[in-house]
């Protein structure tokens, strides 16, 4: 089963539908205002079946995963040097990606591939395909590929305060220089 994520191009609370491949909805994301990312996951008649929630007081991002109210797993970034790698405390499942952080594999116990997540490239917007085995498992995937995109986002916006920080800066001292 195939399932396609398209992020909004503008969206005030990374709110977004997960579509299947008819085109059909088969789960709405809202983004809920929250201290870190709290994206809320509906089922296609609207029903509340699912939570991404970031855990802001640690070191490395940390993501707690909800379905009908109860925590049933969390996903955290491990410090890596060269590629992200991300463990999983949800299902027994394993999961890693690519260097570029766009493509990945979660796998259970087993070593069986439960889904595969892949990057759509040269899209107006981000677009990820979540191809899971088993249509019982398409939450909780749908809940692992928030969270990382989430951290992504997360990262992205440190990067951007950091070069905000070093243009007003380089600024100062071109001003004080005259």
């Amino acid at each position: 089963m195939k399932l396609i994520l398209k992020e909004r191009l503008i969206s005030w609370f990374d709110s977004f539908n997960i579509y299947d491949e008819d085109g059909n909805i088969y789960f709405k994301v809202k983004g809920k205002l929250a201290w870190g990312h709290k994206l809320v996951i509906y089922d296609a008649a609207g029903r509340e079946i699912g939570m991404v929630r970031e855990k802001i007081v640690d070191i490395l991002p940390q993501f707690n995963l909800f379905k009908d109210g109860e925590k049933v797993g969390t996903i955290s970034k491990k410090l890596t040097v060269i590629r992200p790698k991300f463990k999983i405390d949800f299902n027994g499942w394993d999961i890693d990606g690519n260097w570029l952080e766009w493509d990945y594999s979660i796998r259970d116990k087993k070593g069986h591939r439960v889904a595969a997540i892949y990057k759509k490239l040269f899209r107006l917007t981000d677009t990820y395909v979540i191809d899971v085995e088993h249509e019982a498992d398409a939450l909780d995937a749908l809940m692992v590929v928030l969270a990382i995109d989430a951290e992504k986002c997360s990262e992205e916006k440190k990067e951007e305060k950091k070069d905000e920080k070093k243009r007003k800066a380089e600024a100062k001292a071109v001003k004080m220089g005259k």
